[in-house]
């Protein structure tokens, strides 16, 4: 699998998160820090995840992008949307819950060329262990089967963080 890669471009307030190759842990700081920054434009519209050319994607890439989905819903009263062509990866998403915080769509409408590759960062050990754990915290909120299933993770995870 290609090493993971993150995409961006801003097209009049609609932000395009394009996914490419296997995307890992490593990713999610930058991907958060990111995200807090548009969030806080006043020029933010909504956001596109692109999933396209996304070979895999970690619990901890899902977790982020499902905190992105509930804090866009309780800031602009709606869902953003997710574009998945990967059969696998879908069934993912939807085992996951996916459906009831994205609108899920198999095909973009146009494409959104070009864009610029977000950078990893140079964030700390403990960083990347905080957004780990809320990424999976924020999974298990979502229903009783993400509950069960990262439960035990969650429990590690909190008792290895010094916050």
């Amino acid at each position: 699998m290609l090493k993971g890669r993150i995409l961006v471009v801003d097209h009049d307030g609609t932000h395009v998160l394009k996914f490419l190759g296997d995307v890992r842990l490593t990713l999610c700081p930058a991907l958060d820090q990111y995200l807090d920054n548009i969030f806080n434009s006043r020029h933010f519209k909504t956001i596109l995840i692109d999933l396209t050319d996304t070979q895999g994607i970690d619990s901890t890439s899902l977790g982020m992008l499902a905190k992105m989905s509930i804090r866009m819903k309780k800031q602009m009263g709606f869902v953003p949307t997710l574009v998945s062509v990967n059969d696998n990866i879908t069934r993912v998403l939807l085992s996951m819950g996916f459906d009831k915080v994205f609108v899920l769509v198999k095909q973009l409408d146009e494409d959104l060329e070009p864009m610029q590759e977000l950078a990893e960062g140079d964030f700390s050990d403990l960083s990347v262990q905080q957004k780990v754990l809320e990424a999976h915290r924020t999974l298990m909120g979502m229903n009783q089967k993400n509950h069960q299933e990262f439960k035990n993770l969650v429990d590690f995870l909190e008792s290895q963080c010094v916050i």
